[in-house]
């Protein structure tokens, strides 16, 4: 095979997947979610970024696609957030966000991801990805004021509830009944929606 052919762009194959997510990964953590383009990830996989959109769609698609999450927060947490009104959001977040952490099957998973969002260059998967991606638009759809300093501000919350419950296990919160769990974060996660931030 000629040297040109050989840098030309892989054509789809079945390894073709694999090689955009791991570049995708390699990218998202050097570069956050802001800064890595479809184009710089189908390079990297030395493929064309049509086939990227091909296996992927979106950008956002790709990003939670890279996380290797067994499931996709938007598809539980934004219609149970949705589904009422915003003076009670804060309690069905904090219950949909319950019901897939406290499935052991899932956790396991969910923990292994969490553990490499805490490393120096996943923590801007978090800050760049996650919170855009996913819980940006949460606060968007409930048309918040200030989405950009109250959703952080929720996660702020919800990564010391998964840090503290699921990967420290610290007692008594990591045994606590999940309405327990509910009804002692769901006041300050409302407020954070849709109290007075002074």
């Amino acid at each position: 095979m000629s040297e040109a052919r050989q840098r030309g762009r892989r054509p789809g194959a079945p390894d073709t997947k694999a090689a955009i997510l791991e570049a995708a990964r390699v990218r998202f953590a050097a570069n956050g979610f802001a800064r890595t383009s479809v184009r710089s990830i189908a390079a990297e996989a030395g493929v064309d970024p049509a086939l990227v959109h091909h296996y992927f769609g979106t950008k956002d698609e790709l990003f939670l696609a890279a996380l290797a999450l067994p499931v996709d927060p938007r598809e539980v947490l934004l219609p149970a957030v949705l589904a009422g009104g915003v003076e009670d959001a804060a309690e069905r977040f904090v219950r949909a966000f319950l019901s897939v952490w406290d499935e052991p099957e899932i956790r396991v998973r969910l923990l292994a991801v969490f553990r490499g969002v805490l490393d120096a260059e996943g923590g801007r998967l978090l800050r760049e990805g996650f919170l855009p991606v996913v819980l940006q638009p949460i606060g968007e759809a409930l048309d918040l004021d200030r989405p950009e300093l109250r959703m952080p501000l929720v996660a702020s919350q919800m990564v010391g509830l998964i840090m503290l419950r699921y990967v420290i296990a610290i007692e008594p919160l990591a045994s606590l009944p999940g309405d327990d769990v509910v009804a002692i974060y769901a006041p300050t996660l409302q407020r954070y929606l849709t109290g007075e931030l002074s």
